[in-house]
């Protein structure tokens, strides 16, 4: 999985738990659906992401690949 596709899930995975989150607890959640939205337009128009710079940290924390999604795999010849 590249950083883009974890970048979208990652986005995704927030805006619909803030709105169940607005739905069935309170609504001021949808600030946070208003913060993400407001990021990815941001990133949009910068073409800086915070999200990729904390998941390309982790990577090379845990040895992965931060384009291939290899999780530090190595294939053997």
């Amino acid at each position: 999985m590249t950083i883009e596709h974890k970048i979208r899930f990652i986005a995704g995975t927030f805006i619909l738990v803030s709105l169940a989150l607005a739905l069935y607890v309170n609504r001021n959640f949808l600030w946070f659906t208003a913060f993400v939205g407001a990021n990815l337009l941001q990133s949009s128009i910068t073409k800086w992401c915070l999200m990729e710079d904390i998941l390309k940290k982790f990577a090379k924390k845990d040895g992965e690949s931060c384009c291939c999604g290899g999780g530090g795999e190595t294939k053997k010849s």
